[in-house]
């Protein structure tokens, strides 16, 4: 594709998806989850598009506690990361996302095409997108500011809208204003009168444009943003942190006289509820969306999705079940957002449920906690081909570590030892070991941890 300016994907990967909890949680959010197929929402946004766009200009900004899984699930599907991730120390919402961004790409490109994607967004029609995405983009070369505007097909209370004004080319209309998230009788009245859509979140815009907008409305943020030093693998902490949390939307969109909105239906989903999901997934004779070890007896219209156990249910519709290994979550289909108030309980109450898995992913693999109590901790550790991990003895402890499956090259006390299945080290008071992947396949590993 041939453009003036060289165009850049933008994927928005923060956030916490604290609406799709168990399954989602803070250190193992939404974008990184395969709800449907073999991809994470991650991959597939990017696979999505790889047929319009160059994916070497792929840039991913994400909270520095993602990194390393975001870069792995790049990878798995054949694309290097190299400069391709953008770490925040901190959340600060998308204004400061986006601005980040940018400013890496400007210290390169004098100018460029921003194209601004949710990570964890889905769509079903890929042939209208792409029709879309190049119409955004030639209507970011003249100048505007395009967001896309989803077609309502039903009046939805939990999105944004944007009212259109005026046609301009390519079958945008000028923004007339943003309205917030309406009532059910407010929503009604949209969808009737025919030029209000659905807020997407996705954006395509020139650099130079964006940055002339910044400097007119909101120009503290912009001198702030342009005083960070992004020589290193991340901005301070402390910086970043005093910038303001606050959306693209508040920032420039509901001010700017550079908006348009390009009225887009191509099967579009947030999937920000189970019921988001549900709708957006092919149903079976009964109604019913069942992922995982399901027995179901008269059972209609339900979101159904296991992990790790069995789960049976009997007569019982309109609801959303699932279940991992430390969590079940049970809600009548229509309620199950509200299952953001319960994360809140959680946080309150100091529960680790909100924030982790029983299974904690690391640059070096996987650690999944098998039984946890004041004597004894067990956990089945993946370490990933090429990769190693340190662990140790504290003061009052006994380590043993079995290999179950692979090959290991242990490190300890300066000497080597290969281990095989079967074969194991102990660990004494302080004592550390390095183990290695020495195979090309994943090694398992059994720890049990024993105090004194």
């Amino acid at each position: 594709m041939k453009n003036k300016l060289n165009v850049y994907p933008i994927l928005l990967a923060g956030g916490s998806g604290t609406r799709l909890w168990p399954v989602s949680r803070e250190l193992y959010p939404k974008q990184l989850v395969k709800f449907m197929g073999n991809d994470s929402l991650i991959q597939s946004t990017i696979k999505r598009l790889i047929s319009s766009l160059d994916v070497e200009n792929i840039r991913i900004v994400c909270g520095k506690e993602h990194v390393h899984e975001i870069a792995r699930h790049v990878e798995e599907i054949g694309i290097r990361t190299d400069e391709k991730i953008i770490a925040e120390p901190c959340g600060r919402n998308t204004a400061p996302a986006i601005l980040l961004a940018m400013l890496h790409i400007l210290n390169n490109e004098k100018d460029a095409v921003l194209c601004i994607f949710p990570a964890d967004h889905v769509i079903r029609n890929t042939h209208a997108f792409h029709e879309k995405l190049l119409s955004s983009i030639k209507l970011a070369e003249m100048g505007h500011i395009v967001t896309f505007g989803i077609q309502p097909d039903y009046p939805e209370t939990g999105y944004g809208y944007i009212e259109g004004a005026d046609e301009i080319k390519e079958h945008a209309l000028l923004v007339k204003r943003f309205v917030e998230k309406p009532d059910i009788e407010t929503a009604k009245r949209y969808i009737e009168a025919g030029n209000f859509f659905w807020n997407s979140g996705m954006f395509t815009f020139k650099a130079s444009v964006m940055m002339k907008e910044l400097n007119i409305h909101q120009p503290e943020l912009l001198k702030e943003m342009e005083q960070l030093d992004l020589s290193g693998n991340m901005v301070s902490q402390k910086d970043y942190e005093r910038l303001p949390n606050i959306s693209i939307d508040y920032a420039v969109m509901e001010k700017t006289d550079k908006s348009a909105v390009l009225p887009s239906d191509f099967g579009w989903s947030d999937i920000g509820s189970w019921k988001s999901l549900y709708d957006f997934i092919s149903k079976d004779a009964n109604g019913n969306v069942i992922d995982g070890d399901v027995i179901s007896k008269q059972t209609q219209n339900c979101f159904i999705m296991g992990y790790e156990r069995l789960i049976a249910t009997n007569k019982i519709q309109d609801m959303v079940v699932v279940e991992t290994p430390d969590a079940v979550f049970v809600s009548d289909m229509e309620s199950s957002r509200d299952v953001k108030s319960i994360v809140e309980e959680l946080k309150q109450r100091r529960r680790s449920e909100y924030q982790e898995h029983k299974t904690l992913y690391y640059p070096w693999g996987t650690s999944t906690v098998l039984e946890m109590n004041d004597d004894c901790t067990v956990a089945k550790l993946n370490i990933y081909p090429g990769s190693e991990l340190e662990t140790k003895a504290d003061a009052s402890t006994r380590k043993y570590l079995v290999v179950i499956r692979g090959a290991a090259r242990a490190t300890i006390d300066n000497q080597n030892l290969p281990l095989n299945k079967g074969q194991s080290v102990t660990l004494s008071e302080n004592q550390s070991v390095i183990l290695e992947n020495a195979g090309d396949e994943p090694l398992y590993i059994m720890s049990m941890t024993l105090g004194f």
